[in-house]
């Protein structure tokens, strides 16, 4: 079904975000308003968290234009959270790519910044990244 999405919309129409692991491509349609997450309704997938759908809804808000489009993405990896981020770093970055001038007002909100902050290593004597084994004086 990816393969059937991708080649209805155009290669120069996506937009791109990515957050921790997940990574988002983007396509907005005229529409009504409706979120469409690997075919599934985007409530549904969000588990109906209203704040996940305020989040993807944002860059779309601060333009006024939350019902003149729908959204639909395909996300791959990572978590709800880092894929609610990532799609509207997508739709940010999409939103710019369609008209230039969009740009000047979502960029002092920070939503065409990547949160470039990743799950860090874990070293050699630790058990995670940081956490050290019990210590022992005596």
């Amino acid at each position: 079904m990816n393969a059937k999405i991708e080649s209805i919309f155009q290669k120069d129409k996506i937009g791109v975000g990515k957050r921790k692991q997940s990574v988002a491509r983007v396509f907005l349609i005229p529409g009504e308003g409706n979120i469409t997450i690997n075919n599934i309704p985007g409530e549904k997938y969000l588990q109906y968290n209203p704040s996940y759908l305020n989040n993807i809804w944002l860059p779309l808000k601060i333009l006024n234009l939350d019902k003149q489009f729908d959204i639909i993405t395909i996300v791959k990896g990572g978590g709800i959270t880092g894929q609610a981020e990532s799609i509207r770093l997508g739709v940010a970055r999409l939103l710019c790519k369609m008209e230039v001038q969009n740009r000047s007002l979502l960029k002092p909100h920070g939503l065409l910044t990547r949160d470039s902050r990743i799950k860090e290593r874990k070293k050699y004597g630790l058990r995670k990244a940081r956490k050290a084994p019990q210590f022992s004086k005596r």
